[in-house]
């Protein structure tokens, strides 16, 4: 998901396709359980929201096959250029403030985006709208409230530097306009918009290269704005990275909650 207006981290930015890696292999897991248990299949049409990357894009592909359908949307699709060939079709779309890009879909999907969506309330109901009756919807999310540390043990001063800049971090998405408790809200909120069978569950690392590698791309891609806003210095994000380089810590993530329920 890209924003010009205020985002922090924007797709554009070099680092951006390394936390889509990471994001890839933390999650995709995750995302591809539960799409197969709402029974995707041949001939589906799907709507990936907030795209960002390829990697869940390319798998509905092959998932839906010929006959099915992927529209995948972002504000700023550069990197989804790649996976722009039959069944998938790309289109710049701002899923909090436009109309959605057709109807009748079998499957809608988010993953850590509407955190970040100033209009939150309309883009859940356009996407809810774009639903067949009986489709389903996917909405993944994280809640950095809910589990607000990088490092769980914080046993030195390692750990207590991770942890503050993470507090840094967290502190300039909710200064951008993300609710960083929104994740827990996801189930109340498909009920809300009248969807049936809604269920909903957590996932979060505690320790994997790849939570390193997302640490690493997404601090250097703040640096500016974490030092601009007195959080930290240069030389303590340098030692930071120093740190997370070394391997020695146990890197965690906030949980990502998934929540999905089919339209009546």
């Amino acid at each position: 998901m890209t924003r010009t207006d205020g985002y922090l981290l924007d797709n554009r930015q070099s680092e951006a396709a390394e936390r889509f890696d990471a994001f890839a292999t933390l999650f995709d897991p995750t995302t591809f359980r539960h799409l197969e248990a709402l029974g995707i299949g041949s001939g589906w049409r799907c709507w990936e929201v907030g795209a960002g990357g390829t990697s869940v894009v390319s798998w509905l592909a092959k998932k839906v096959g010929p006959t099915g359908r992927v529209v995948a949307t972002d504000i700023e699709t550069s990197r989804l250029a790649a996976a722009a060939r039959p069944p998938v079709e790309v289109r710049v779309h701002d899923v909090g403030a436009q109309e959605p890009p057709g109807e009748g879909f079998d499957l809608v999907h988010a993953r850590l985006v509407l955190v970040h969506v100033p209009d939150r309330e309309r883009a859940l109901r356009s996407m809810v709208k774009a639903l067949r009756s009986g489709g389903r919807i996917l909405v993944e999310d994280a809640d950095p409230a809910l589990q607000p540390l990088l490092c769980l043990d914080e046993q030195g001063p390692e750990q207590q530097l991770a942890n503050r800049l993470r507090q840094g971090f967290r502190q300039l998405l909710a200064d951008r306009g993300a609710d960083l408790a929104y994740g827990r809200r996801l189930p109340r909120l498909l009920r809300d918009a009248g969807l049936r069978r809604v269920e909903a569950d957590a996932y979060f690392p505690v320790t994997s290269p790849a939570c390193a590698a997302l640490e690493s791309a997404t601090i250097r891609q703040i640096r500016d704005q974490l030092v601009a806003a007195d959080i930290a210095t240069d030389q303590d994000i340098d030692r930071h990275l120093t740190n997370v380089a070394s391997g020695s810590m146990d890197l965690a993530t906030a949980p990502m909650i998934s929540a999905w329920g089919r339209k009546a």
